[in-house]
C-alpha cells in the first residue's frame, strides 16, 4: 500500500537561475549541476512557491531535482 503522497506524479520546469554553488565541508564551493535553461522533474512537494514581478516561481534546493531531461 503506498501513502497518497507517493502517488503524486513528478513535476516539470525549467530552470530560470542557479546560485553560486554549495558549500562542501572542506570549504570549497562546489558548482551545481543544473544550468539555466535546463528541463528537469522534481516532486510535487520541492520548493517553495513565491512570488517575483507578477510571476510565481518555485525557489528549490538542488537536492529535490529528481532528474534533468532532454
Amino acid at each position: 500500500m503506498l501513502p497518497d503522497t507517493a502517488k503524486d506524479k513528478p513535476q516539470k520546469g525549467k530552470v530560470i537561475a542557479v546560485g553560486d554553488g554549495r558549500i562542501t565541508k572542506d570549504g570549497k564551493r562546489r558548482e551545481l549541476q543544473v544550468k539555466v535553461g535546463d528541463n528537469i522533474l522534481f516532486t510535487s512537494y520541492a520548493g517553495e512557491e513565491i512570488k517575483l514581478q507578477d510571476e510565481k516561481v518555485l525557489l528549490m534546493r538542488e537536492d529535490d531535482i529528481l532528474a534533468v531531461i532532454d
